[in-house]
């Protein structure tokens, strides 16, 4: 047996929702059910790795500073990009 719920959703979702469906010849619903099992998924993958983080800091191991990875990440595209940064201890 399987659980169904409501969902209350903006109606210019729905819209969207539509468009997309005549536009792939696939339903509301799978499209709908589609979109919210990879929400979920990136989710689940982002809440672990926050978890993760907080166990490491806990128990010590080494991290990597957040100006090193924003330095880092700002140096993209430039003519003098950096090597990714390296955890500290």
């Amino acid at each position: 047996m399987t659980d169904s719920a409501t969902l209350h959703v903006r109606p210019e979702l729905i819209t969207g929702l539509d468009e997309l469906a005549r536009a792939s010849g696939r339903s509301r619903d799978e499209l709908a059910e589609e979109a919210l099992a990879e929400y979920l998924e990136v989710q689940r993958w982002q809440t672990a790795g926050i978890e993760e983080a907080i166990r490491d800091a806990d128990t010590g191991e080494p991290g990597i500073p957040h100006e090193d990875i924003a330095a880092w990440l700002d140096s993209w595209g430039t003519d003098h990009e950096l090597p990714p940064p390296e955890p500290k201890s």
